[in-house]
């Protein structure tokens, strides 16, 4: 067909490319109003302990101060958990920014200087005297781990490890080959290039609209709503562009709670944005500790697979990752055991980051299959081939689709893989030592309940929305792809809105579900805008498309089309006239399919070789 039909795996410009490099994007911290104030926080200097006095008078005396907010003055708070839980929050209790005098890890926001300017914000926050008690703390993830404990029943998102199957101890103990080794990961921060902020205009009439770095303007709009007692009616959530988030941005950080409290007791528009420094004082990938134990026959047949982990979590919320899923159901073994614990240490709670609990799950288990192919002499990936699972080993139940092998496959040949030495030091580049390696990745394919609304004007423009966001992956992009293939126009012709309440509910960006459930969202609102389309076709006098069904024509170049006979075709804008309509507008709502969700298991895969 035309050119426009072919949008969907094509390598295009990106629709907000040009705003971007222009600087037209506009991010958090560059929105303002007249009369802003600028917030900026203290953060605590101990781990652990209580604040036993602030003295705030040098900082008050700053020409330009407004206020210094503490847990001494803050406005009346709601002391119950639910309000300040958000769509990603773990179980436990989420922490509450200014809340009381206590100090539960380092770097704790325990106040706010608000000014005229940034400048005096900063030098306020900076003569703000903190009097701690100091208490005794633990951040070791080592020194904690003896008293590890599986996660408390409740929230947490996650399926739990799946039950052991057959015996693998003992497996392991009979096998000719087998390995055991430890794998110990450090915390690894965001710090994404855009450093969170917020900037909270106040609106006549006490509304409220909220430039927030997020990955959820809904669930940033929920989370205000609840602690302020504000109706969402009168916050609205913007976030049109996100510098990067990488998972930090999925729960409302304390910039948010910050911003929304000062405009809300000052009756006036603040931004408050979080210091390089602070991007490490809130959630990170967790700490953890893995042993794994893989034993084998002569031949690289898998006979046991162990895996136990222990990650770290904060003292007052159970973060729970699923990291030891992967290799029970990856590999084909008839004896697997996994286990998972929490150790509870003083930090703030980790957050989701980049294929949680995947990342360090796997990495984990593909070092083991490594150094057992070298124990059992066999290559690594014949290693992963031989013990290749067709089903998912842990639930027993088919891939809706599986394309591992044939990944395999086209990566070996085309890295060359044929030509590797095994030796450890046998293979040079000029004089330098150079080592080959493989892996399989492996995620979930997800997708979330969500809607999308789309407007085709006279003009012949379409415009489509969703309050997703677009942490940098190309959502404008991919949205702007499927709308236009799916009706039949230029891209040129199609605008995507996000990041806005105002705008049909999406679930939040992360798990690399958007495509998969905003995408499907924004097909089946534009599919509903062409058998409306076709219906007004064929209700013409004299219509080309008298009697046509959807399974007979397509969308191309704004005209409905005989498949058969392109040269009988309707242009969408005659018949919206012929049909008296200045605008077709839908809204829909697109769900997962629970039933196919029940039945395979959805994962993607991949294979590695570097």
């Amino acid at each position: 067909m035309t050119r426009t039909m072919t949008f969907l795996g094509q390598s295009l410009r990106r629709v907000d490319g040009r705003a971007k490099v222009t600087g037209e994007a506009k991010y958090a911290a560059e929105f303002s109003a007249p009369g802003l104030l600028h917030g900026v926080v203290v953060s605590s200097t101990v781990a652990r302990g209580r604040i036993r006095r602030i003295d705030a008078s040098a900082a008050l005396a700053v020409p330009g101060v407004v206020q210094v907010f503490s847990h001494d003055n803050r406005p009346s708070m709601p002391w119950f958990d639910r309000s300040y839980r958000d769509q990603d929050s773990p179980g436990g209790s989420p922490f509450r920014p200014l809340y009381n005098d206590e100090v539960v890890y380092s770097g704790q926001p325990v106040a706010l200087v608000v000014a005229e300017t940034l400048e005096a914000a900063r030098h306020a926050a900076e003569i703000v005297h903190v009097d701690y008690e100091v208490q005794s703390h633990n951040t070791s993830l080592e020194a904690a781990r003896p008293e590890a404990r599986k996660p408390h029943p409740g929230k947490s998102g996650f399926e739990p490890p799946p039950k052991p199957r057959g015996d693998a101890e003992q497996a392991w103990g009979e096998a000719p080959v087998r390995i055991a080794a430890e794998y110990t990961c450090p915390a690894e921060h965001h710090n994404p290039l855009e450093m969170h902020a917020t900037t909270v205009i106040a609106e006549p009439e006490g509304k409220f609209t909220v430039y927030d770095k997020t990955q959820s303007v809904l669930n940033s709009q929920s989370y205000v709503a609840k602690i302020f007692d504000l109706s969402k009616d009168d916050v609205r959530v913007v976030s049109p562009f996100v510098g990067g988030a990488f998972g930090s941005a999925l729960r409302p950080q304390y910039n948010l709670f910050m911003a929304v409290m000062a405009a809300t007791e000052l009756k006036r528009s603040v931004r408050v944005s979080l210091t390089r420094q602070q991007m490490f004082t809130f959630g990170h990938r967790p700490e953890i500790w893995q042993r794994m134990a893989l034993a084998c026959d002569e031949q690289g047949k898998l006979v046991s697979l162990q895996q136990e982990a222990v990650a770290a979590t904060s003292q007052f919320e159970d973060y729970v990752e699923v990291t030891v899923n992967w290799g029970a159901s990856l590999y084909a073994c008839d004896n697997a055991k996994v286990g998972y614990k929490l150790a509870p240490i003083d930090t703030y709670t980790p957050l989701d980051m980049r294929a949680p609990g995947a990342v360090w799950g796997m990495h984990a288990l593909e070092c083991a299959m490594d150094e057992l192919a070298f124990a059992a002499r066999v290559d690594p990936l014949a290693l992963r081939l031989i013990n290749y699972a067709e089903r998912d080993a842990a639930k027993d139940k088919p891939y809706s689709s599986k394309a591992l092998r044939e990944c395999y496959a086209q990566a070996a040949e085309r890295f060359g893989w044929s030509r590797r030495s095994p030796e450890p030091r046998s293979m040079r580049d000029g004089h330098t030592l150079i080592g080959w390696g493989m892996a399989t990745g492996v995620w979930d394919a997800m997708q979330q309940p969500a809607r999308a609304k789309a407007s085709l004007g006279l003009d012949g423009k379409l415009i489509v929305g969703s309050a997703t966001a677009d942490i940098g992956p190309g959502t404008y992009t991919v949205m702007t792809q499927i709308a236009a293939a799916t009706m039949g126009l230029a891209l040129e012709d199609v605008t995507f809105q996000l990041g806005d309440t105002s705008l049909p509910l999406a679930p939040l960006q992360g798990g690399s579900f958007t495509v998969s459930s905003v995408g499907s969202a924004v097909k089946k609102v534009c599919e509903n805008l062409r058998e409306k389309l076709l219906d007004l076709a064929c209700k013409m006098p004299d219509s080309p498309l008298a009697g046509a069904s959807l399974d007979e024509v397509v969308f191309v170049d704004g005209q409905v089309q005989l498949a058969r006979d392109p040269a009988r075709a309707v242009a969408y804008a005659d018949a919206m006239r012929a049909g008296g309509v200045t605008a077709l507008e839908d809204d829909v709502t697109s769900l997962p399919n629970k039933l196919k969700q029940l039945k395979y298991t959805l994962h993607t895969h991949s294979a590695v070789f570097v």
